[in-house]
């Protein structure tokens, strides 16, 4: 499945932004999304994940109560609201999908056979 990142920006400190990742494959809904990002010079890091009927959310401690994942099925996109964005929220954000991860191997970056391009968040303190 191919996926389209897009909605990343520059923001200062404090500030919100939305990103979004779209895709034209008719069988969206039954695939588990997730998001992670990459800091320059670092691992790309689990960020948040929704399961396909939306059953199960999961979140990195570091954006628990910040951030918020959702789904639209019918636009076949899914959605990370980011709240109160901090300088170490900067990063590239992919989105990624898999139909069979399970739901404790969601935060695994190795576990999802399709990823978007990437959208760059830079937040300046």
């Amino acid at each position: 499945v191919q996926l389209q990142a897009y909605g990343g920006g520059l923001v200062q400190a404090g500030d919100s932004l939305s990103l979004s990742c779209a895709t034209g494959e008719p069988t969206f809904s039954s695939y588990h999304l997730g998001w992670f990002r990459q800091a320059p010079g670092k691992e790309r890091e689990f960020v948040a994940a929704i399961r396909r009927g939306s059953s199960g959310i999961l979140y990195a401690d570091s954006v628990k109560g910040r951030f918020a994942i959702s789904r639209d099925n019918a636009k076949r996109t899914v959605f990370l609201q980011m709240n109160n964005l901090q300088a170490e929220d900067t990063a590239v954000y992919y989105c990624a999908a898999d139909r069979t991860v399970i739901l404790s191997n969601m935060r695994n970056v190795f576990a999802y056979k399709n990823w978007g391009q990437g959208t760059q968040v830079t937040v300046s303190s």
